[in-house]
């Protein structure tokens, strides 16, 4: 048996086109907010050597004899405060954006284009969505992974496990991998636009916090350009909506382990605010283009809590972009160049 895999033993037969297959990957969930789903989800997240860069046979023992014998029951505990009749939200979100780029892209005259999810942990996998769109005849392929801001442990994974799968493959395919999209203008507008919504339904807070997913400073020292991409992104936010810096922070949230992660830390920022009199505060992700656990529970439940036990009084969540038309709009826009 052949180390590499076909649609087809015969390349004349007629099943291959030039139609472009766009594999639109996130994060992923587990398929369900119980322990046992959790355990098998946080294996495959917290076994990518992108996610953890400590020695691997070290790793592996902490992870498998600690990690997974305590996490799953308390994460399970998380997801289900945010689990819907739809499941995840963010499969279901994803889904959702998946459908109204594949309208736009006929709307717009792409009609040999199909759009496909993926994700980078649990289901559907990103060797699912690569095969779906083979098993279609496709023989050209655009990824685009929904991390505005490129990092290691997040873009740079989604590529490593799309060429684990295209290694198998006796045919591969044209490939166009989008690595970002955080000065993108489109999506910069439409950042502007969710938030000048809410500042006109809400009014302006004394702060306007940015909460970026963090990272371990290691990774930053080793040259992931991540923390500089985040506040390139604020700062062309602020710039967009011409809004007075001093009023603007960028922070970074969802650390976890003793070593030191980007600072500063949205929750530690959150209980020092109050001690500046500053008891009025709105709050957005733009590292997240869809909600999830670290925004639902984590920005919308558990920061707030941190922030009104410190003395803080307004506090309000400004929701991802998610499927909003001016977000498909620039997904879109993204992919244009590559249709």
């Amino acid at each position: 048996m052949s180390r590499f895999s076909a649609v087809t033993d015969n390349p004349h037969d007629g099943r291959f086109n030039q139609k472009t297959g766009i594999l639109l990957t996130n994060l992923g969930s587990p398929d369900a907010p119980t322990p046992a789903a959790l355990r098998t989800y946080l294996r495959e997240f917290l076994s990518d050597p992108r996610i953890v860069e400590i020695p691997r046979l070290v790793w592996m023992i902490i992870l498998h004899g600690i990690i997974l014998r305590i996490r799953p029951k308390r994460s399970a505990k998380l997801y289900e405060s945010i689990w819907t009749e739809n499941g995840s939200p963010l499969t279901h979100i994803t889904r959702l954006q998946r459908d109204k780029l594949n309208a736009l892209l006929q709307e717009q005259g792409y009609t040999n284009t199909e759009v496909v999810m993926a994700m980078r942990y649990g289901n559907p996998s990103i060797e699912a969505g690569l095969e779906e769109l083979r098993d279609k005849g496709l023989t050209r392929i655009i990824v685009l992974p929904l991390y505005p801001q490129y990092s290691s442990p997040t873009t740079g994974s989604t590529f490593d496990a799309v060429s684990r799968v295209l290694q198998k493959w006796r045919w591969v395919p044209e490939l166009h991998f989008v690595n970002g999209y955080h000065k993108n203008t489109p999506y910069i507008d439409s950042l502007a636009s969710s938030i000048s919504e809410d500042l006109e339904k809400n009014g302006m807070p004394q702060k306007l916090v940015f909460s970026y997913h963090g990272m371990p400073k290691l990774f930053l020292d080793r040259g992931d350009p991540y923390h500089c991409l985040c506040l390139q992104t604020t700062r062309l936010v602020v710039e967009k909506l011409g809004l007075d810096k001093d009023k603007v922070i960028s922070t970074f949230q969802s650390r976890f382990g003793k070593a030191e992660w980007l600072k500063p830390y949205t929750d530690a920022t959150l209980a020092s605010l109050p001690d500046e009199n500053i008891t009025d505060v709105a709050i957005l992700s733009p590292a997240f283009s869809a909600d999830c656990l670290e925004t639902l529970e984590e920005l919308e439940e558990e920061n707030r809590e941190i922030f009104e036990n410190a003395g803080g009084e307004k506090y309000r969540y400004i929701a991802a972009l998610n499927d909003r038309d001016d977000h498909i709009n620039a997904l879109y826009d993204v992919l244009k160049p590559m249709l």
